[in-house]
């Protein structure tokens, strides 16, 4: 049995993925925001299927709070 297989038939392997984020802010100044996830690989999942689900959930994330602090960014420098 190779390796791949036994690791897709064990229930209990983790999938982590973690996605970071910088933006330059001027002035010497930037902000950084990291999500990261840890999940298993879920019954009939092979692990390159949980990775690419975990990874589109954490980048989605990712990209929604790096937009709710530009806009928090943009308001407050009125």
């Amino acid at each position: 049995m190779d390796q791949e297989k036994m690791m897709t038939e064990n229930n209990d392997t983790k999938i982590t993925v973690n996605l970071g984020f910088t933006k330059n802010l001027g002035n010497f100044e930037s902000l950084r925001v990291d999500i990261g996830i840890q999940d298993f690989v879920r019954s009939g999942e092979n692990i390159n299927e949980a990775t690419d689900r975990v990874y589109k959930f954490v980048e989605k994330k990712l990209e929604e709070k790096a937009s709710e602090i530009a806009e928090e960014l943009s308001g407050n420098k009125k």
